[in-house]
């Protein structure tokens, strides 16, 4: 029972140093051919969020929502493949996965 303790311990521990490897990673999603562009880090936590002023009128409102929404999740991809990248050459491995 211990020794289940200590595996668990030991892996949380693991988790927390990777998550403060990863709060230094950053990826940047962008849509609507770069008018939006969104920057997120590792932890998954939006950075920045840059819009093109001509998509902030009011008869843009749609167009400028998708674009959001297509930057964030490109973003979200990207920094998910350098998690996964970043855990592969760590070593960090969850049993099971």
């Amino acid at each position: 029972m211990f020794n289940k303790l200590k595996q668990f311990k030991d892996l949380a521990d693991q988790a927390k140093q990777m998550q403060n490897v990863l709060a230094q990673e950053s990826a940047e999603g962008s849509a609507d051919w770069g008018k939006v562009n969104v920057k997120i880090n590792g932890n998954q936590e939006i950075l920045s969020v840059q819009i093109d002023p001509e998509l902030l009128s009011i008869d843009k409102k749609e167009k400028l929502e998708t674009a959001i929404k297509e930057a964030t999740n490109d973003a979200i991809k990207k920094v998910q493949q350098i998690m996964a990248d970043k855990m592969r050459s760590s070593g960090f491995n969850l049993p099971g996965m």
